[in-house]
């Protein structure tokens, strides 16, 4: 299988987390693709047609696309703990975290493109700060419910790939005032699958 990837994108480096968590790492190539919405990838598009990765390009399979797609399909993959659990409360609870993760995402690419990679003078000051609201909001939310003591699953992995992204790109802290969240991330930024995948690069927008 080849991955086509991105060495600063969140998503990506989620679905290469999942991959070393799980074994299946050795079994996929890796491919750096710059991508963005002003810079069109030519070879992405044509797995994509968002233009986005990461993809999943399979042998005589039709390629996957979106890191929940893709991890869910790894997880077929493999014959052990299943990172995504089948059934009962704690599959919703791991695909909570996962959105909520999906949404920090979201708000932190969104603080940036109004704070560096829009134009000074077509930023949006307002839109910037709700953005920020809902990171911080999202923060508190993770400090009070995050269960940090439950096995590993999905959720854990998309959130800990988001929190070191959101560092790498300097966006409003979450170490200040969220202890427990901090010692949790800090706890699985050591893990062997993070220390394989650290993030790497910037933007290029032409």
């Amino acid at each position: 299988m080849k991955l086509m990837y991105q060495t600063h994108s969140p998503f990506a480096r989620k679905v290469l987390v999942f991959a070393h968590e799980v074994g299946l790492a050795g079994q996929i190539e890796v491919v750096h693709h710059e991508t963005s919405p002003t810079a069109r990838n030519d070879a992405v598009f044509e797995q994509n047609p968002l233009g986005k990765v990461p993809v999943l390009v399979r042998p005589g399979l039709t390629p996957l696309f979106d890191s929940d797609v893709i991890c869910g399909y790894l997880d077929t993959l493999h014959s052990g703990l299943k990172l995504i659990p089948p059934s009962g409360e704690t599959r919703w609870q791991a695909l909570r975290l996962q959105a909520v993760a999906q949404g920090l995402a979201e708000a932190g690419i969104a603080v940036r493109w109004e704070s560096v990679r829009r134009p000074t003078a077509l930023r949006y000051r307002a839109l910037h700060d709700g953005y920020v609201d809902k990171l911080r909001a999202s923060y508190d939310w993770l400090e009070r419910n995050h269960d940090v003591d439950s096995q590993l699953h999905v959720g854990h992995i998309a959130l800990a790939t988001i929190l070191g992204w959101i560092e790498f790109r300097r966006l409003p802290s979450f170490r200040q005032q969220h202890p427990k969240l901090t010692q949790w991330f800090d706890e699985f930024a050591a893990r062997p699958s993070m220390l394989e995948t650290p993030l790497s690069g910037e933007t290029r927008e032409q």
